[in-house]
């Protein structure tokens, strides 16, 4: 598993794509997630931190096209939250998609524990990055490759109670100015909300007790789109405000 996370981690670096661990490994589900927390402790070893989890296949429509019954995760670094400018050179495919993201004020031990453990709702959105040619992967290839994390942003954070009903809020992802995505927070498991009770049930099994402080991405509510060098994107959401990222 170690030589496989390092073959991702070389690609993430260098910004060179590989060909799909699933062509020359045998590779199912759980031993991809044991290449994704290799891959991670690449990542901590040089001094990053683990500061949330992201949800992927979080609509039916990805579900039935990747062929599986249950939402991915993977894990955010504080190397990954982007503040207002980003820069895309080293970056192999990238894409951007809106979010609606969580802050939990206290720990996640079960799913039982999210009702009144979210301190905070924000817009966002994530960048993608597979790191494989053609941006062609399998099931256990995207696992593995940390569900292609790459990069994410948010706005301001509003407290649960001020966000109001989260379960159809509308987005919109405009690059320059132009409108290139759109949609419901409902496309989010029916509700955003049970994709963070969904992070909770998986990071448990996973052995990961989703702690205070740590942002949860509930997963996508449109189809990612390319992201371009020298473009200005503004992601909005109903309730919650908008956020912004500038790319070079």
């Amino acid at each position: 598993m170690n030589a496989l996370a390092e073959r991702l981690d070389e690609a993430t670096l260098t910004g060179r794509a590989i060909p799909r661990l699933t062509d020359a490994a045998d590779l199912d589900v759980p031993a991809a997630y044991e290449v994704q927390r290799a891959l991670i402790e690449r990542r901590l070893a040089r001094g990053e931190r683990i500061i949330g989890v992201k949800m992927g296949f979080t609509s039916r429509a990805k579900m039935i096209q990747m062929g599986v019954d249950d939402v991915i995760w993977g894990l955010l670094t504080d190397a990954m939250l982007v503040e207002s400018r980003l820069d895309t050179s080293g970056l192999i495919h990238p894409r951007i998609e809106p979010e609606i993201a969580f802050l939990l004020d206290r720990p996640v031990r079960t799913p039982a524990d999210v009702a009144t453990a979210v301190g905070g709702v924000a817009v966002g959105y994530e960048v993608l990055d597979s790191r494989y040619e053609g941006f062609s992967f399998t099931l256990p290839d995207v696992i593995a490759d940390n569900a292609s994390a790459s990069g994410f942003g948010l706005g301001p954070w509003r407290r649960p109670q001020d966000a109001g009903d989260l379960g159809n809020v509308g987005l919109v992802m405009e690059i320059d100015g132009r409108q290139v995505a759109g949609g419901s927070s409902a496309a989010i498991l029916g509700h955003p909300l049970r994709a963070l009770t969904a992070a909770a049930r998986l990071t448990r099994a996973a052995g990961i007790e989703m702690e205070a402080g740590w942002i949860v991405l509930a997963g996508a509510a449109t189809a990612a789109v390319p992201l371009p060098a020298g473009a200005h994107v503004r992601v909005a959401a109903a309730g919650l405000g908008h956020v912004e990222v500038t790319t070079r």
